[in-house]
């Protein structure tokens, strides 16, 4: 669809022009244990959002993150499913969305990634880029997304400053190019020179990080007079600068905004070390809203008619209420309050109600949104991931893939007359993109076969039974290797491969043809029967 075909007056041209410079929609990205839901809650801190942030680790601490809202998250300390939180600093109004950090739900942070328009990836200085961060910045790299770095935990034992720009060079391939530098070692951290304003920040330890850290700011000279470091540190120090001064001024910003260099910051999440001097650059860093591609190939205009894309479905959010909601990308137009809007591939009219913002499980109504904003919706109950909401002039936005399951489970509920409850929660949870939900090849009709990215995606598909639904459930593995998408409506090759050797053909509960492969030979044999360009690793979700 041609942008050319939709003609907002130039009064709102200019306000959403004007309302989508302010925004800056970002996900976090990390290894498990980087410290990303910390970083989370502090960015909320320093941004207003929250008056004391609590860390779900620290004993001393009287509140769970305030991302971290599902129950097994704040029993389990990890994070499972993406939060969206919503905060405004010096006329910027920031779109947060934490992904989750552990491996297992890698495709949740997909799609997330997909709906930022810049990525803040955090590292542990003691171990610098981990397997799951290479991860999710092969994501990043393949959509040239902007990446920020936060190198945390410098109040801990860890690699020394260079070390961690060679690791992070080595490991991604990208070029690291430091804002500020850390003064101090491990237990004698005390704060960070800024290479952008050339002053040096030093801190002091409030109420267990909970509350914004005290700082100060001098010249380098007079701020290294007030350290309690040997003068040997100090010269080694100075040196460190002199080398390092010019690296930002000398960035490459075209480079910067296709994703092939990262400005790197550190401090210590926990203890607000840096994080001022971070928020501060952080949004003249991060990209405006950028545009969306039509499925045609055409450049979606940000200042065209509403339309946007629903990344995220999540029921239950209010236990009291069994309901669903939709997280929308606003991709383009303003988004208000009671407009109607179509839904792209029913046809249907939706009118919106009560849409909102959230932050973690809290509701906000929303009277407008725009290019960037992430909008809470009610899903009226044929909202799926991936599709696209317009106001009146079509567009159809192809941007969020279905993934090839890699781990599988039978399950089947505990007490037989709970079937239907059964078939209901994990219909929710297939929308959501919690689990992909088939049904069983040559089974009977009490179980159904779950396929995972990670094996703890089971516990939560358990635990949130037994919690939203009251159903327990029994879950056995089952054995196969792999398993590829197939083309819709392809009777030839369904006809080849029904025949194939240790293969299963089967649906899932939206009706997508998938092939299960027993081992490595049936795989092999099933791209000689019908060609490898036939068997998808993922497919459109369209």
């Amino acid at each position: 669809m041609s942008s050319d075909s939709q003609n907002p007056t130039t009064e709102a041209v200019s306000q959403t022009r004007e309302e989508s410079r302010k925004r800056r929609t970002f996900a976090i990205i990390s290894h498990p244990d980087a410290g990303k839901t910390t970083l989370t809650e502090k960015l909320l801190l320093y941004g207003g959002a929250i008056r004391e942030a609590g860390s779900i680790k620290q004993r001393k601490a009287s509140h769970y993150a305030v991302s971290d809202w599902l129950a097994i998250e704040q029993e389990r300390g990890i994070s499972v499913s993406s939060s969206v939180l919503r905060f405004e600093d010096e006329n910027i109004k920031y779109n947060l969305l934490d992904t989750p950090g552990h491996k297992d739900f890698s495709e949740d942070t997909y799609r997330t990634l997909i709906a930022a328009d810049s990525a803040l990836m955090v590292i542990d200085v003691a171990k610098g880029v981990e397997e799951q961060t290479e991860k999710l910045f092969e994501v990043c790299k393949l959509r040239r997304t902007p990446v920020i770095t936060f190198v945390n935990k410098c109040d801990r034992p860890g690699m020394e400053p260079l070390e961690v720009l060679s690791n992070i060079e080595n490991k991604l391939g990208i070029q690291a190019v430091p804002t500020t530098w850390p003064l101090g070692y491990g237990s004698e951290f005390e704060g960070v020179y800024d290479l952008i304003g050339k002053k040096l920040h030093l801190y002091i330890k409030t109420k267990h990080g909970s509350q914004k850290a005290e700082t100060e700011a001098f010249d380098l000279e007079e701020g290294l007079a007030n350290t309690r470091l040997s003068e040997a540190y100090k010269d080694q120090f100075r040196e460190e600068i002199m080398l390092i001064e010019d690296e930002f001024a000398n960035m490459d910003q075209e480079k910067f905004d296709v994703g092939e260099v990262t400005p790197v910051f550190f401090g210590s999440a926990l203890n607000n070390f840096g994080l001022n001097i971070f928020l501060k650059y952080f949004s003249d860093l991060a990209p405006e809203p950028r545009p969306y591609t039509e499925k045609d190939g055409n450049i979606h205009e940000l200042d065209n008619e509403f339309s946007g894309f629903i990344f995220k479905l999540q029921a239950n959010m209010n236990p009291d209420h069994r309901d669903c909601t939709a997280f929308v990308r606003v991709a383009s137009g303003v988004f208000e309050r009671g407009m109607q809007v179509v839904h792209e591939k029913t046809g249907k009219k939706v009118k919106m109600a009560n849409p909102h913002t959230l932050m973690g499980d809290d509701r906000n109504l929303l009277e407008k949104a725009y290019p960037g904003d992430i909008v809470a919706l009610f899903n009226p109950g044929f909202f799926q991931i991936g599709d696209t909401l317009f106001d009146k002039t079509e567009v159809g936005y192809d941007v969020i893939p279905l993934f090839t399951p890699e781990h599988y489970m039978k399950a089947y509920s505990k007490d037989p007359f709970k079937r239907k409850q059964l078939r209901e929660g994990l219909k929710q949870f297939s929308e959501e993109g919690v689990v992909h939900v088939f049904e069983v090849p040559n089974g009977v009709g009490n179980e159904l076969l779950l396929g995972t990215v990670g094996v703890l995606q089971f516990d939560v598909v358990k635990h949130r039974m037994k919690i939203e639904y009251k159903v327990d459930i029994n879950l056995s593995p089952v054995p196969y290797y792999t398993a590829r998408w197939l083309p819709h409506d392809n009777e030839e090759v369904i006809q080849k491969l029904e025949k194939a050797y240790s293969t299963d053909l089967t649906r899932d509960i939206e009706g997508n043809p998938i092939v299960l492969f027993q081992s490595a030979y049936a795989l092999r044999t099933a791209i000689d029967k019908v060609g490898e360009e036939i068997l998808l690793k993922f497919k459109s979700s369209v």
